[in-house]
């Protein structure tokens, strides 16, 4: 069989098993459907998994981060440090809660925010809090902007939805934040189909979290807060369950497909492989190199060998027509070079032997024109 009329390789591709499906039945036909005891089961596993006391499910991850931004008391005028080079759902929570993103560089090598930079802005003062992402699933430097953001006494938010089971010295992202927030978008590690959860070691900001999530309140129409209606079903809280328990598993075969990756594609001068620095758990949310000349006739080649590769993410939050409208100042090199380099390739664990082999040949097989 040859790559044009082999099977498609997919840039990811949700696994959702049988028992899965059997959870969501008996929800389906329990006639309770909303927020009852599976959403509670999950967030009680989830809290436990992340190694925190408190964990809000929601419908989104961008709805969690909103929730986060408001129940630690973000609003207008404050300002958060935040990275450019990601989606943008991070820094349009910020904006969401009246309050103003203050964009800074990013590592070349990691493409999760600089320390140095975010610290540059610290030292300027005025900044409420930092939001930091942890990018394509590799956990920022996160030991360090939990000291910068002690020893400047302001917030720190962890961005988690790309980074379900990731750590920094053995200790999972989520529980480094005074909030963090996962996704579980179907293309995540772990998914609900849709959904979001909150997670904090504060029981107040969770207790805040949980009036804003759900308009009812803690007594029927007895409404503390002007909240929202970010729910999660009892069908998504079933399937996380379930989902998360094969998570760590999962991560295994990622994190495999990512080696044996890196181990096909070492030695390509015209390519740099993603990095893992010493003490950082990667769960490769996604597997992506940099391609500094012919990324374009790259991806067109491996089109052509039926292998998806997509490109996350071809502009700065910056660049974009919403962004552009609020005139902010700032320069981000590091990153603006990322979104003209950056390739993800598949990696996720519903790839078998011969489709990596595949992807390890048909990059290894393209010339772009060099030499």
């Amino acid at each position: 069989m040859t790559p044009r009329t082999a099977a498609a390789i997919s840039i990811a591709r949700p696994i959702i098993g049988e028992e899965e499906k059997r959870q969501v039945l008996e929800v389906l036909e329990s006639g309770v459907l909303i927020a009852g005891r599976r959403v509670a089961e999950f967030e009680a596993a989830f809290a436990a998994y992340i190694g925190v006391p408190h964990a809000v499910a929601t419908s989104s991850g961008s709805s969690a981060l909103h929730v986060a931004m408001l129940a630690l008391g973000i609003g207008p005028g404050d300002r958060v440090v935040t990275t450019p080079f990601t989606f943008a759902a991070s820094s349009n929570a910020v904006i969401h809660a009246g309050a103003v993103p203050v964009f800074v560089d990013v590592d070349p090598e990691t493409c999760n925010l600089d320390p140095g930079a975010v610290e540059d802005q610290l030292r300027r003062g005025g900044v409420r809090a930092i939001l930091v992402v942890h990018l394509y699933g590799l956990p920022a430097d996160i030991v360090t902007l939990r000291s910068l953001a002690d020893r400047y006494g302001v917030l720190l938010i962890e961005d988690c939805a790309q980074a379900h089971g990731a750590a920094s010295g053995g200790r999972r992202v989520g529980s480094f934040g005074d909030a963090a927030i996962f996704s579980f978008y179907p293309t995540k590690n772990m998914t609900t189909g849709e959904g979001g959860m909150l997670t904090t070691a504060h029981p107040e900001v969770a207790r805040r979290a949980r009036l804003l999530v759900d308009p009812r309140g803690e007594a029927e129409y007895a409404y503390e807060v002007i909240g929202f209606n970010f729910r999660m079903t009892e069908m998504a809280g079933a399937m996380g369950t379930v989902q998360l328990a094969a998570l760590e598993g999962r991560n295994r075969q990622r994190r495999e497909h990512a080696r044996r990756l890196t181990e096909g594609l070492r030695g390509l001068s015209w390519l740099s492989l993603p990095v893992e620095p010493d003490g950082l758990h990667h769960v490769y949310h996604q597997y992506t190199v940099r391609v500094p000349q012919g990324r374009g006739a790259l991806i067109a080649h491996l089109a052509d060998a039926g292998i998806g590769a997509r490109v996350y993410y071809p502009s700065l939050v910056t660049q974009t027509p919403a962004y552009r409208r609020l005139s902010l100042d700032g320069t981000y090199p590091n990153g603006l070079r990322l979104t003209g380099e950056v390739l993800s390739l598949p990696v996720h664990p519903s790839l078998g032997e011969d489709d990596l082999t595949r992807i390890v040949s048909a990059v290894r097989a393209f010339s772009g024109g060099r030499p």
